[in-house]
């Protein structure tokens, strides 16, 4: 069922049963149009062709900002003027930055359904191409921002069009040597084109011989010049390997660092783009771990999402260098991380690399930009309307909503590499983080932080640590759909504003007493000279104690218990080994025996021990120095 029938559906029920359900998106849209063709659907559609396409349905109002918000079925009028409308005036509508008029009639299919007492029109905008952005709707640009349309500031068109201008020179269009139509695989050709058709609401025919594929083939720039283009050989060529070499390789690895001599699991795929894909796609799917949750009767539960897998794949092939023979490469390593290698590099001016004295800062903006724009479109059209078709900002909004580890790159100069951790990022070691600082964190904001704002801060976080290792982290923008909680947090103080941002994209930090693990000057100016003399893992269970005692809840509980977890997840982020983490804990049991023994640390409860009272210590603030040498 496809998202149009999902969510006319959806409407009904609601209708039906004075209910609400939130459906619009970013690529999904409402219009009561019973008064007009008004400003607000232009700029919709304007949004739509300058971002990632969308879906209007026009006749159905959406009473989003009444309380309670409520669907009222308006209907549409097929009429010859408001067809006339979508298929001809409509198009003529959108200019270029110099005002000249855009051709964008390819861009718009019209569908009409069947709705309760009456019909709706569906019309389907299908973005534009890189080099064809941005369109203009009376001398201003537009673009999606959660379900608003937002116009694009002057900075923001003169940023892509710098980028633009590199992206039309792309490679994918080179001629191969040496080859001509005859080069053309027929079969595979026709099978492109039955997946293609699916994907679109305007149909092509399959071809029975390569002469009649001509037009289309020089029409999707698979031949230039009477040549296959890289493009057409990665489509539909016969025997791309021995043409194009690494390009149309994958080469697929799962990994066991510990166990280097056992024979691993290794697959190279060699293919046109889409088996190429779909093969690389299937590999990781039987070789990460699926688990099984107790919701629905026994629902999947992959390490990472089969849809985030699957658009990964595709863009490291529709965003790679193609001025590169090298291929890509894909290694799993079990239980820790997915990583995804493509030649090529992201743009000086999407990388913000900058040290400042609040820390470095490592940073990938998320600029939907296609380096091969023809195969990255066509690779969209394959599940266009479902997929996200996002990039980078997909795996952002994977991440906040909790179903990865924040995903970071390890730049090289021939090389991204993608490493998707395993995980989530709201993990048991952002749940004790924010427990050592739960006093801190509740006086600020006036009360406890709600899921989604932990998530955004742990993200944050994790963001600035990764960053201090050299790895980029993925630049939350207005775009990503969590701008909402950001303000939220920044009004709490609980993340700032670096003041050394670029103007178009704010880069915000987490607030500095929250990212502080060293406490050794204040413990210094208690202990005096016992300080320098302990040994760095009783300075570290010191620390611990201290940072729970000063910032965590006023009742809360600090034992070597609690101290034992802070101190294990913040190093190695989740439990695994059971047997590790119980030595772990017993010597950091033992380490508080002895800090209780030299009077470092106290406990709180008036009763002792005996009585049965809590293990419940604080960092000792009358200690006074031993008279003889002092050890542990």
């Amino acid at each position: 069922m496809d998202i149009v029938t999902k969510s006319l559906d959806a409407v009904r029920r609601c209708i039906e049963n004075k209910s609400y359900q939130e459906l619009e998106t970013d690529r999904f849209e409402f219009k009561d149009l019973s008064g007009g063709w008004g400003n607000d659907f232009q700029k919709t559609v304007c949004a739509f062709l300058n971002g990632n396409g969308g879906i209007i349905v026009i006749g159905i109002q959406d009473k989003n900002n009444t309380k309670p918000p409520y669907y009222r079925f308006a209907g549409y009028l097929n009429s010859d003027a408001n067809e006339k409308y979508l298929k001809q005036e409509l198009p003529k509508l959108f200019k270029d930055r110099e005002g000249k008029n855009v051709d964008v009639s390819q861009r718009f299919t019209v569908e009409i359904k069947d709705f309760l007492e009456g019909r709706v029109a569906i019309l389907y905008v299908e973005e534009l191409e890189a080099e064809s952005k941005f369109v203009f709707y009376e001398g201003k640009a537009y673009k999606r921002v959660l379900t608003g349309d937002h116009e694009i500031s002057p900075a923001e068109i003169e940023s892509y069009e710098e980028i633009k201008r590199e992206v039309i020179r792309n490679k994918e269009l080179t001629t191969v040597a040496d080859t001509s139509i005859e080069n053309i695989d027929l079969e595979v050709l026709n099978n492109f084109i039955y997946e293609y058709n699916r994907g679109k609401r305007r149909g092509e025919s399959l071809k029975k011989t390569k002469e009649e594929a001509r037009t289309f083939l020089h029409h999707q720039g698979f031949m230039r010049d009477e040549q296959l283009t890289i493009l057409g050989m990665l489509v539909c060529g016969n025997d791309p390997k021995y043409f194009i070499q690494g390009k149309c390789e994958c080469d697929c690895y799962v990994i066991i660092p510990k166990a280097p001599q056992v024979a691993q699991n290794k697959e190279v795929i060699e293919d046109n783009i889409i088996e190429l894909i779909r093969r690389s796609h299937s590999f990781v799917w039987r070789n990460i771990q699926v688990g099984i949750g107790y919701s629905n009767g026994g629902t999947a539960l992959p390490e990472y999402p089969e849809s985030l897998i699957r658009e990964c794949i595709n863009n490291a092939f529709a965003h790679r260098s193609y001025y590169d023979s090298r291929f890509v490469i894909i290694e799993i390593y079990p239980q820790k991380s997915l990583v995804i290698r493509n030649p090529g590099l992201f743009e000086r001016r999407q990388r913000i690399y900058q040290d400042s004295n609040m820390g470095k800062i490592r940073r990938i903006v998320p600029l939907q930009v296609a380096r091969n724009p023809k195969l990255t479109n066509l690779l969209k059209s394959f599940d266009y309307w479902e997929g996200r078709g996002k990039g980078l900002t997909s795996l952002i909004d994977a991440c906040l909503d909790n179903e990865i580890d924040v995903p970071y790159y390890i730049l090289s100069p021939e090389e991204i590499k993608l490493c998707i951790p395993k995980g989530k990022v709201y993990d048991q070691s952002i749940q004790v983080w924010i427990d050592s600082f739960a006093g801190y964190i509740s006086q600020k904001a006036n009360g406890e932080l709600n899921k989604e704002e932990i998530i955004v801060l742990a993200f944050f976080k994790k963001s600035e640590e990764l960053n201090r290792l050299e790895r980029y982290t993925i630049l939350i923008t207005a775009d990503n759909n969590h701008s909402g909680i950001i303000a939220s947090l920044e009004e709490k103080g609980l993340i700032v504003r670096n003041p050394q941002s670029p103007e178009l994209y704010p880069i915000y930090q987490v607030d500095r007493t929250l990212m502080k693990t060293d406490f050794s000057t204040e413990l210094s100016a208690i202990f005096q000279e016992t300080w320098a003399e302990l040994k760095k893992d009783y300075q570290t269970v010191l620390q611990a104690i201290y940072q729970y005692n000063t910032f965590g809840e006023p009742n809360g509980i600090v034992s070597a218990n609690s101290v034992a977890n802070f101190l294990y997840l913040r190093e190695k982020t989740q439990i695994i080994d059971i047997q590790d983490f119980g030595n772990f804990n017993r010597k950091v049991r033992n380490i508080f025996n002895k800090l209780e023994t030299q009077t470092l640390i106290v406990r709180k409860s008036s009763k002792s021990k005996e009585d049965g009272g809590k293990s419940d210590f604080i960092i000792n603030p009358n200690y006074k120095l031993p008279n003889t040498l002092f050890k542990i």
